[in-house]
């Protein structure tokens, strides 16, 4: 199969190019194409010919999108309709990636697939936008919407380390570290969501949205400290605070979890994590 995977030196992209390794791949990343200017890259997408495209760019700065969200209605919206657009002129399919942030997180028995987005953010709204303009571009493809992913850093301009390795990298200072007991989701490891695009593929699944996180939720002080103790760092200093301890222009969901009723369960987050500290 030839596929063309956007955003390839991102966290999960990297991942996703990795899982396919045994396809024809072409890789774009920023150096490659602009998705902002479809004018651009329509026809560098026509002679490349794929089967599939797979959409792994976005924009996720949600504090900074909050104060110019300008350039988030491109990447994260406008964009995802006019790759849609190429995928619908020429017979294939497409898949593209969204959040939990589309939902306000008012629902704490979580969120299944068809519930309606009420985003409470700007980057929600901007991840919101990208998925209507799918579903108005396209009929054939997989929406698969994830949260608090977690992996190595891609190799990207401007990608960002995860959680995760932040704490990580803050408990090596000695602490003491304050982290937010709120906020309830799914970590997610983009090895396990790699794998389980895949997987999806090859299962020639009905096209549609999909939910797909590690199994249970957390808030982040829950996240933190199970990293710190996989890592050896139990011994830090903690303390769980609210929210309000480190005020944010964007609002987050207090609860976002993921209701997957699809497909089977992934492993739990506290697993997968486990095997990405191992790796390190």
């Amino acid at each position: 199969m030839k596929i063309l995977i956007i955003g390839s030196k991102g966290m999960l992209g990297q991942e996703l190019a990795k899982v396919f390794a045994d396809q024809q791949l072409t890789l774009w990343d920023r150096e490659e194409v602009d998705i902002t200017k479809p004018e651009e890259y329509g026809l560098k997408i026509t002679e490349v010919g794929p089967d599939l495209i797979i959409n792994a760019a976005a924009m996720n700065d949600v504090d900074g999108i909050e104060k110019d969200d300008a350039m988030a209605k491109l990447v994260n919206g406008s964009a995802v309709g006019s790759i849609a657009d190429m995928c619908s002129i020429l017979g294939i399919f497409m898949v593209h990636y969204s959040t939990d942030y589309v939902f306000d997180g008012t629902r704490q028995a979580g969120y299944a697939e068809g519930d309606k987005p009420e985003p409470i953010s700007k980057y929600g709204e901007s991840k919101l936008l990208g998925e209507r303009l799918l579903k108005q571009a396209a009929s054939e493809y997989y929406l698969i919407r994830t949260s608090r992913l977690f992996g190595n850093q891609g190799a990207g301009e401007g990608t960002k380390a995860s959680f995760v390795d932040k704490i990580i990298a803050k408990a090596k200072e000695g602490g003491p570290l304050q982290l937010v007991d709120e906020e309830i989701s799914s970590p997610t490891y983009v090895v396990d969501l790699a794998k389980r695009t895949r997987e999806m593929l090859v299962a020639r699944k009905p096209f549609g949205i999909y939910h797909v996180t590690n199994s249970g939720a957390c808030t982040w002080y829950q996240f933190g400290m199970k990293a710190l103790e996989l890592a050896g760092f139990g011994n830090v200093p903690v303390t769980p605070v609210p929210a309000s301890t480190f005020p944010r222009p964007a609002k987050r969901p207090a609860f976002s979890m993921l209701r997957n009723t699809k497909l089977p369960p992934m492993r739990s987050w506290e697993e997968a994590l486990a095997e990405y500290l191992g790796k390190r």
